[in-house]
């Protein structure tokens, strides 16, 4: 079990920046890592969603169950099947001076066949960096939709 986390801050107001991560629909239009993703069920603040991820140039599937509680500005998501043993979660948004500060904290586990503490070391700087590009691209695309305004 390995537990990441990634925190950025945003230069636009809080309730743009939840309003784009909460349209999980649309990542694929501007996350390179995230290959394909279809609601399978939306039911109130539930949503089931399915994600197709690349890392390391492999496809990784998986379908999660997240719940957007937006008097909070919180999602939080866990797995439903897929090829993660473990994936569970968090998105956090919180205004502040600059704009919105916007963390993903992911509690992850990933059986690798023979895999020592080096893979699993790879694999977590890996899954870091695949959080850090996600919230980057968030904030590339919210910050040029701002700019171009």
């Amino acid at each position: 079990m390995a537990e990441v986390t990634a925190t950025t801050i945003i230069r636009v107001p809080l309730p743009d920046v939840y309003r784009v991560a909460k349209d999980v629909e649309r990542f694929p239009e501007f996350m390179p890592d995230v290959q394909s993703i279809r609601i399978r069920d939306r039911n109130g603040e539930r949503v089931t969603v399915e994600w197709v991820g690349l890392m390391q140039g492999r496809k990784i599937r998986w379908v999660e169950e997240e719940t957007w509680d937006d008097a909070a500005h919180r999602s939080t998501f866990r797995l439903v099947e897929g090829d993660f043993s473990k994936f569970e979660g968090s998105w956090s948004f919180a205004a502040v001076p600059e704009g919105t500060q916007t963390s993903l904290a992911l509690d992850y586990e990933m059986e690798l066949p023979l895999a020592g503490a080096l893979l699993s070391n790879l694999l977590k700087v890996l899954v870091r960096k695949n959080l850090e590009s996600m919230l980057a691209s968030l904030k590339g695309q919210l910050e040029g939709a701002a700019q171009a305004r």
